[in-house]
């Protein structure tokens, strides 16, 4: 039921201030600025590749501010459905209800999911033009301890099917778990890993915070012009090298919110369960 990822809601205390951070290194645009009361928070929406950045800052209690208080990483993937009040019934058959945000849309916490660590902000499918130097975003990464009974439920709860998961792991990182892809002709999907090596950066984000959004992921089609940005904007907060045509991260330092892998266009296929996908540069 699920179509893509269109958007990551992040929580910032001073939400211009972020919003700036992703403008001046990836050419994020600002498209709106909006009050959001059932999450507590005035936000910054930025335009950035065919998706959009939230930044959340608190005006009053509410999840915004429980995030910024006690958590890191994203406040939420936002995850897009060509039929969106088909998408609330089925949550409701499963007696999860949504709650309803502006411009249409719908927050679930992770409490009301039954998945811990994930929050979602659903929304209807909307087609932008590319904006910025990414092209799209395609994935949260929600770290967890139980993989399998994480990656059930998201089938279950988003009506997906399990059959088109794909099975990861890395030594480097030291994580294995799911890519929950919506549809395995596309890269949209919710990254569910066992951080298991808590000697890692991943491993020891969720020893601190437990179940968590750890970060997201977007495609560009040239990493060369966001690895100079980042050089003159971000010498220390960045990951990567000239070397590398494919893939580098942003790191939170940098941004102001979260971290952001950046791959170039088809080559998370080489590790999505396709390779013969990726086309190399």
């Amino acid at each position: 039921m699920l179509d893509r990822v269109d958007r990551i809601l992040m929580a910032s205390s001073d939400a211009e201030y972020t919003a700036s951070r992703w403008c001046n290194l990836v050419d994020a645009v600002i498209d709106r600025r909006a009050d959001e009361p059932a999450l507590g928070s005035r936000k910054v929406v930025l335009r950035l590749g065919d998706a959009e950045l939230e930044i959340h800052q608190p005006w009053r209690t509410g999840p915004v501010a429980d995030h910024l208080n006690h958590q890191a990483g994203p406040l939420a993937a936002g995850l897009a459905t060509n039929d969106l009040p088909a998408l609330i019934d089925h949550l409701s058959s499963q007696s999860i209800t949504p709650i309803p945000l502006s411009e249409g849309r719908f927050y679930c916490d992770a409490a009301a999911l039954g998945v811990p660590g994930l929050c979602v902000v659903l929304s209807e499918v909307e087609y932008h033009a590319t904006v910025g130097l990414l092209t799209n975003l395609y994935e949260c990464t929600l770290l967890t301890g139980d993989c399998a009974t994480s990656t059930t439920n998201i089938a279950r709860i988003f009506g997906l099917d399990i059959s088109q998961f794909v099975a990861i792991h890395s030594n480097t990182y030291g994580y294995d778990g799911q890519l929950t892809l919506f549809d395995n002709s596309r890269l949209h999907r919710i990254e569910a890993i066992n951080p298991y090596d808590q000697t890692k950066t991943m491993g020891r984000f969720h020893q601190r915070f437990g179940p968590a959004l750890y970060m997201c992921y977007g495609e560009a089609r040239d990493l060369t012009p966001i690895r100079e940005r980042m050089k003159a904007l971000a010498p220390q907060a960045w990951t990567g090298s000239d070397d590398d045509p494919d893939s580098m991260f942003i790191h939170p330092r940098a941004t102001g919110s979260c971290m952001m892998g950046i791959s170039r266009e088809t080559h998370a296929w080489s590790w999505s369960g396709y390779p013969e996908r990726n086309v190399p540069a």
